[in-house]
């Protein structure tokens, strides 16, 4: 089996790269461009569509262009379509019907499928003789692998009928000429940004060649079909599960004045459906089909929500009206724009995320042709210039922050899955679109789920992972949103959508109750986690953990909406400078018993992160951080499952006064006290790690 990388043809160069599954893919792999030849002129070639959901600068289709015949496909497979929300999947349906007039009015169709991938695409591949199946490269760990099966089952049946296997094309659609290797890709976003001189151009797609075989194409189903299909489905989640995952932080903590719901045998107890439809992204469009006609005057998917509807078209119509921001209009659907753009513009640039981002995640529309709509735009508004000073219009630079933003760590995603880059392989995990990175150690006994402080990244644990996972642990590491090398997109953080993540994280991830490892502002995220979504969680460590003890509380407030303020802006803004200029010294202060473990990659590790676009968005969470829901209220259903582990020496809190707050006002407790600062699994791993292992053995044996 041959996988190709391919761009565009020409002057779009591939990346140069070893085999995307270094384990397993077959040993004849090739990295080169895709040319029109006369062989292709005689073949047939399959377009599998997965988050592509577009004709307009659509590299693969351009390349099948030139073959005697194309098969485009869609699948509804559970791993594909398990990952939306119902407004996303919403969204899907309508770009999907939209796909198939454009693809119609090219002179060609798009055949509908539902099953799994590896099942599918070989049978079809028999039944036109399909050459080559061009797939968009992928940097989500399980759609890599649902990839790799689909090469496999191809490999599989061409060796039974020994037959030359078909190739998988592994297409791209790059913003910038000068990335030119993937390997050769800057650490920091500093270096990215000086190699971007020369941008690409979106491709318009040409007539496409029909398969003229006799063939069931299908038809696109409505949403109340696709929830009947996802409930029958053998790998959907036990309701208990997906009851928990529906239900958000702030719903529990409404429940009543102690923020309490009900416990059955550790089980959080669901809330009642009026609350689900509340918590659950439009839960009530699941009886619904798809509303084509019912909102055709509308560009979004209903009147009350933030979030364009499908059909690139439509996209494209709609980001002309975010631009056009500042100017007046008297196109109905651009006031409609510019009224939901206030209505999500938590603060400056992050309407644009939440307008497009389903969009931009179905690839209704490119990254590329919304960065060149936007300076398109740009120029226009400038006599055909653009100024070195910055962009005239904030939605301008919204959209063109956001997308940038998307490419680098896209960018950085699929190098380092493919390039081992620190200790750990990593792993990639979408969350609400957004990229998160983690990895996991170990293939049997107890999960554990390893969680770095505020500034680190899963690396923080270069010396725990493997070790606990050698004592017969599975053991995950994950790196939070808005931290080392995952996403840091325009949102306001909070210590409950942190804490949400882990839940998530729990749920899709690590699929069984783990015992939660965390240090800092990490151990807090999860103990609001225990705390509220305690079946999910078997123990409890923490290590020198953020937050409070509340002695006799009578309430746990809620958190108020948080904005962007001046003194938040500001303040991000000196502390990046600030820290840029100490991260070493303050570093090296949290680990007073061993400074030799603050070293320079770890130090350097943090300054790079610090360069990544977002970051000062996050540094803002420091001045709008809540930790008012008491430790103690967060540990009550915990007795005998928590274990504290405090460096004494730690810099940053008063490690004797909050170990006398725990044993007043929390029962069933064990504490480790160390003579190590503020990181104690980093500055003395192996007794951290000894100390880990032998709770996690006891608590097993115990339960």
């Amino acid at each position: 089996m041959a996988i190709l990388h391919w761009t565009q043809p020409l002057h779009f160069p591939s990346f140069t790269s070893p085999p995307l599954f270094s384990s397993s893919v077959s040993s004849r792999t090739v990295h080169c461009k895709c040319k029109s030849t006369k062989e292709n002129l005689n073949n047939t070639a399959l377009v599998w569509f997965k988050h592509d959901l577009r004709i307009d600068d659509h590299t693969a289709l351009i390349a099948a262009s030139h073959y005697r015949s194309i098969l485009p496909l869609y699948i509804f497979d559970h791993r594909i379509i398990s990952r939306f929300s119902d407004e996303t999947l919403e969204i899907a349906l309508l770009a999907l019907t939209d796909l198939r007039e454009d693809l119609k009015n090219l002179g060609s169709n798009l055949m509908i499928k539902f099953g799994d991938a590896e099942e599918i695409i070989p049978e079809l591949v028999s039944k036109v003789n399909a050459v080559d199946v061009f797939v968009e490269e992928e940097v989500e760990y399980n759609l890599r692998n649902m990839v790799h099966f689909v090469e496999q089952s191809l490999s599989n049946r061409s060796s039974l009928s020994q037959e030359k296997p078909p190739r998988i094309v592994l297409w791209q659609t790059p913003f910038f000429n000068d990335v030119k290797s993937l390997k050769e890709l800057p650490a920091s976003y500093v270096d990215f940004e000086k190699l971007k001189s020369s941008p690409t151009s979106p491709l318009e797609c040409p007539a496409l060649p029909c398969c003229d075989q006799d063939l069931d194409w299908g038809s696109v189903p409505t949403f109340g079909e696709i929830k009947r299909y996802m409930s029958e489905n053998i790998w959907k989640l036990n309701e208990s599960w997906t009851s928990i995952k529906a239900v958000s932080a702030e719903s529990i903590l409404r429940r009543d004045r102690f923020g309490r719901v009900g416990m059955r045998n550790g089980m959080t107890e669901v809330l009642e459906e009026s609350d689900q439809a509340e918590d659950s992204d439009q839960l009530t469009l699941a009886n619904k089909p798809a509303q084509t006609k019912k909102w055709k005057k509308t560009v979004f998917v209903s009147r009350t929500g933030n979030t364009v509807r499908g059909g690139t078209s439509v996209v494209l119509n709609a980001l002309a009206g975010y631009l056009r921001y500042l100017e007046g209009t008297s196109k109905d659907e651009w006031r409609e724009v510019h009224e939901k753009l206030r209505n999500a513009e938590s603060r400056t640039g992050a309407s644009f995320r939440v307008l497009f981002g389903s969009a931009l995640l179905l690839g209704i529309i490119s990254r590329r042709r919304v960065y060149y709509e936007a300076l398109k735009y740009e120029k226009e508004r400038n006599a055909g210039f653009l100024s070195p000073f910055g962009y005239s219009a904030e939605t301008v630079a919204a959209a063109v922050d956001t997308v940038s933003s998307m490419e680098w760590y896209w960018l950085m995603a699929l190098k380092s899955q493919i390039y081992i880059e620190g200790k750990f392989s990593v792993r990639i995990w979408r969350w609400n679109g957004y990229v998160v990175q983690y990895t996991v150690v170990g293939h049997e006994g107890p999960a554990i789920l390893l969680v770095h402080g505020f500034g680190a990244f899963l690396d923080h644990f270069r010396d725990n992972a493997e070790v606990i996972a050698d004592a017969g642990n599975r053991v995950w590491a994950i790196t939070l949103l808005g931290f080392g090398k995952s996403e840091k997109p325009n949102i306001v953080y909070t210590e409950l959508i942190w804490a949400q993540l882990l839940r998530d994280f729990v749920v899709d991830v690590v699929g069984e109750p783990a015992h939660l490892v965390g240090n800092s502002i990490g151990a807090y995220f999860a103990a609001i986690v225990a705390g509220l979504w305690p079946a999910l969680v078997k123990s409890i460590v923490l290590m020198n953990p953020a937050g409070s003890i509340v002695p006799s509380y009578s309430s746990v407030p809620l958190a108020e909406e948080r904005q962007t303020s001046g003194v938040s802006w500001l303040g991000s803004r000196i502390l990046s400078f600030y820290l840029k200029l100490s991260v070493g010294s303050i570093v090296k202060n949290c680990y007073p018993t061993n400074k030799g473990r603050a070293d320079d990659w770890l130090i350097n590790e943090m300054l790079r992160a610090s360069n990544d676009p977002g970051v000062l968005v996050v540094l803002e969470s420091i001045f709008k951080f809540n930790l008012s829901i008491p430790l103690n209220y967060l540990l009550e259903p915990f007795e005998g499952k928590v274990l504290i582990i405090q460096g004494m020496r730690d810099p940053l809190s008063k490690s004797s006064f909050i170990l006398s707050m725990f044993k007043r006002h929390c029962t069933g407790i064990e504490i480790k006290e160390l003579d190590a600062g503020h990181c104690p699994h980093d500055e003395r791993p192996e007794e951290v790690n000894s100390f880990i292992c032998e709770w996690v053995q006891s608590f097993e044996r115990k339960y």
